[in-house]
C-alpha cells in the first residue's frame, strides 16, 4: 500500500488534506501539517487543532487523504478507515514520537489521528493524461511562473 513512492510524496509534502464526513453527512475536508507513515499500511496524523475532524472520525472512520507535490502536479490519495488514539492507548508514546520527530514538541499532541490505508490512488495533473510525453521539469517550471516562485 504505502510503497517507496508513496512514502517519498509523504515525506516531501508540507501540508496534507484529510477529507472527513460530518454527522449531517456533508464532506470536511481540513489542512494537517504533522504526518508520517508508520508502516506499509499506517498513516499517522497529529491532532493538533482538529476538534471537527476527530468529532467526524467518532462518527464515521472512513477517510481520505492526500497529498500533492504542487509543482510537479503530482501526488497520492490514501483511502481507509481512522481511529483515534489517546494518551491512555499503550502506543501512544511510540507513535507520537514519530510525529514530535518532525517538528519538535513544539504543539501539544493529545491525539493521533491512526489512518489504516486500504486504497491507494495516484493524483495526477490533466497534463499528464492528455499530453503524453508531459516532463515534470516543465511541470515544475510552468508551476513556478504561475506562482512567481523560484528554489533557492
Amino acid at each position: 500500500m504505502i510503497n517507496i513512492d508513496v512514502k517519498e510524496y509523504i515525506d516531501k509534502s508540507v501540508l496534507s488534506w484529510l477529507a472527513t464526513v460530518g454527522e449531517d453527512s456533508v464532506p470536511n475536508v481540513s489542512p494537517k501539517e504533522v504526518f508520517a507513515y508508520y508502516d506499509q499500511t499506517t498513516l499517522l496524523i497529529a491532532n493538533i487543532a482538529s476538534p471537527g475532524s476527530v468529532k467526524n472520525i467518532r462518527l464515521n472512520p472512513k477517510i481520505c487523504v492526500s497529498f500533492v507535490d504542487i509543482f510537479v502536479q503530482k501526488g497520492y490519495k490514501l483511502k481507509g478507515t481512522a481511529k483515534i488514539i489517546d494518551r491512555s492507548d499503550g502506543s501512544f508514546l511510540e507513535k507520537v514520537s514519530l510525529l514530535t520527530g518532525l517538528f519538535t514538541d513544539k504543539f501539544p499532541i493529545n491525539e493521533i489521528i491512526e489512518i489504516t490505508v486500504s486504497k491507494v490512488e495516484p493524483i495526477r495533473a490533466p497534463s499528464y493524461l492528455f499530453f503524453p510525453g508531459t516532463q515534470e521539469s516543465k511541470q515544475v517550471e510552468s508551476a513556478m511562473e504561475t506562482y512567481n516562485v523560484r528554489p533557492r
